[in-house]
């Protein structure tokens, strides 16, 4: 079907802990940052509908694997921690369903010891999750290497794995903030989503026959950089590259593109389209997506950023006057004044 070429290019204390049952009910405090807005955001992306993005990220669960792109990613992210010195006691997976449950399986072999926990942004979502993701008690497998479990951890983790989720998150500030919260001191967010010249070509095809926008905008590396910075990370690293894919036909593209997402753009059109209207959809992809190679192909171009930063230590900023909490006082005196740790 497809030919894949690349070119490179709460603060500390207890988390919160819910029952599966009751994740739904408190989305709002717990996943809600990823589809919803935030009354402490000041930058919102103003290319994303954020009705349209909570129907997305709350959308029930229709297919059994996550998307094939998206798993790709997540391999291609799996092979990144091996630079990274810190292995985890406890990782979140933030949205497995969709974010690679192939990935999930990456994952829990490098760190089998570790303990994952897997937030979905509903209980219908988190159930799905838990009758793909966990071992049959029966078998002998399943007695083997730390459990998985399906709930908010109870206390901060050392890593969060969030695989192709921040570019329709409504509110990506908010959502990082989240996953701020989330981690313990010295501990990290590993991340992907994609860039700003993911399909380049469909936006041509749909500007040159004057139609609103394909697709929602997507955020620049640098950015999501500097909102890392902003939430309380330290040392941001960022690296992209451009996936290019290949596709038999423009109903294959399209079945696929409708898997990886939604267009969230508020001035998308409104109503429903019409037969001929697809029809001329059709035309209009062979006629644009051709592939150089004259092979009868269309080509896609897929921009991934990948990321990962560390949540440094709290410092003291300290004047003529200070109010320190005692948290504050027992980080400082256990990593430092500068939060020192451990190097990549």
């Amino acid at each position: 079907m497809r030919r894949p070429s690349v070119a490179h290019g709460a603060p500390a204390g207890q988390v919160p802990r819910y029952p599966l049952k009751q994740l739904a009910e408190h989305a709002g405090n717990i996943l809600a940052s990823a589809f919803r807005t935030h009354p402490m955001s000041t930058q919102r992306p103003p290319t994303i509908d954020p009705v349209a993005a909570t129907r997305w990220a709350t959308l029930a669960p229709k297919q059994l694997e996550s998307p094939w792109l998206h798993e790709e990613v997540a391999r291609r992210m799996e092979e990144r921690l091996q630079w990274i010195v810190q292995k985890p006691r406890q990782w979140v997976h933030w949205g497995a369903l969709r974010g690679g449950l192939q990935a999930q399986g990456l994952v829990s072999q490098r760190y089998p010891e570790s303990t994952c926990f897997v937030l979905e942004s509903t209980a219908e979502r988190a159930q799905a999750a838990r009758n793909l993701i966990a071992k049959p008690w029966w078998k002998p497998s399943g007695w083997r290497g730390a459990a998985v479990q399906f709930e908010v951890p109870p206390q901060p983790v050392q890593m969060i794995w969030a695989n192709m989720a921040l570019h329709t998150a409504a509110d990506p500030e908010a959502l990082i903030a989240e996953w701020h919260r989330l981690i313990a001191v010295e501990g990290f967010a590993m991340f992907s989503c994609l860039g700003p010249d993911t399909l380049r070509e469909l936006r041509a095809v749909y500007a040159r026959m004057g139609w609103p926008a394909a697709g929602h905008e997507f955020t620049d590396m640098h950015d999501w950089g500097d909102m890392l910075v902003h939430a309380g990370f330290a040392e941001p690293v960022m690296d992209m590259e451009r996936i290019t894919l290949t596709y038999s036909s423009p109903q294959s593209l399209l079945a696929e593109l409708r898997g990886l997402g939604r267009n969230l753009h508020p001035q998308r059109f409104a109503g429903l389209r019409s037969r001929a209207w697809l029809a001329r959809l059709h035309g209009a992809l062979v006629e644009g997506l051709a592939s150089p190679a004259g092979d009868g192909r269309l080509q896609l171009t897929f921009e991934v950023v990948y990321g990962h930063a560390f949540k440094p230590a709290p410092r003291l900023n300290v004047q003529a006057e200070t109010m320190v909490s005692l948290e504050q006082m027992r980080a400082v005196l256990k990593h430092g004044p500068n939060g020192s740790r451990g190097g990549v």
